[in-house]
């Protein structure tokens, strides 16, 4: 404790100067006393690792387990830690295609078990490259998925798995790995057995149903894949015993009483109104602040 006011005097001490760090060694005591807003929540793992998150790579990349601890070491989250150890996979949520002439054609290699996630991934390749992408219903290997970046006037007849721009679909398609804003990547719809449908479409946007029955609208050249994810019997698995929940890294609650809130029993809400997407907000720049 006495390091630490001696650190927090000092630091004051130095913002009521000139604002100029005299020292070295006292720009190391200050900069303990400051925290960034970081945008590279859930990568600093990664980075910390020696791991280059912006280059894809199929190489399974050891996840840290943080215990549901945060940064300055006290607990965030309760009931995280322990579990079976587990790898991380790069999955590919931009199904990116030629906005003009052949649609870019894949092979599915593989469907197989994510530890990240609920739903299920495939290994597919075309050309000279390889990727994880999110698994449909009924995707199995050998099928052929095509992706294309081309709004047509008329509607296309894609099938489960192909990925194209929302305008181009017709009325009723069930997608998934919808994008909020044109070359984002996907971010609605990614969960196993969920889905979304295009309602109807208005000049150059289209509205879509979420899993949650809001609407949201979004620009018709979002790109969307046919299908729901995979894995849709997941929430009925039955857990079995406790210790399962343990090799998922769940721990079990307190043994005090819990008393009831507002967030248990029924509730009655009426839907939202319906979300529009215009231009993705623009990038904030870090916030320094003090943390005494």
């Amino acid at each position: 404790m006495a390091v630490a006011d001696l650190c927090r005097t000092f630091a004051c001490l130095l913002l009521k100067s000139s604002g100029k760090i005299p020292c070295p060694v006292a720009a190391q005591c200050v900069s303990r006393c400051l925290h960034t807003s970081s945008r590279l929540d859930g990568r600093v793992k990664f980075i910390k690792q020696g791991i280059d998150i912006n280059k894809y790579t199929m190489r399974p990349l050891p996840l840290i387990r943080s215990g549901g601890r945060g940064h300055d070491g006290k607990i965030w989250t309760h009931g995280v830690g322990g579990g079976h150890k587990k790898n991380y996979r790069m999955i590919d949520f931009k199904r990116m295609g030629p906005a003009e002439g052949e649609p870019l054609v894949e092979q599915v290699q593989k469907v197989r078990y994510d530890p990240c996630r609920t739903a299920n991934i495939a290994i597919v390749a075309g050309g000279n490259s390889k990727r994880y992408i999110l698994a449909s219903q009924n995707m199995k290997a050998g099928d052929l998925i095509k992706t294309s970046g081309k709004v047509t006037r008329i509607a296309v007849r894609a099938s489960e798995g192909d990925s194209h721009p929302v305008g181009s679909l017709p009325l009723g398609s069930v997608v998934h790995n919808v994008e909020r804003y044109t070359g984002e990547g996907g971010t609605i719809a990614r969960a196993a057995g969920t889905s979304a449908q295009l309602v109807r479409k208005i000049d150059n946007r289209c509205i879509l149903r979420m899993p949650s029955k809001r609407e949201i609208n979004v620009s018709q050249e979002c790109m969307v894949t046919l299908g729901r994810v995979s894995n849709v019997d997941h929430n009925k698995i039955p857990v079995g015993k406790a210790g399962r929940n343990r090799w998922f890294g769940i721990r079990p609650q307190s043994g005090w009483w819990h008393r009831k809130t507002g967030y248990n029993g029924r509730k009655i809400k009426p839907i939202k109104p319906t979300k529009v997407y215009l231009k993705p907000p623009s990038a904030k720049p870090a916030i320094h602040k003090f943390t005494f």
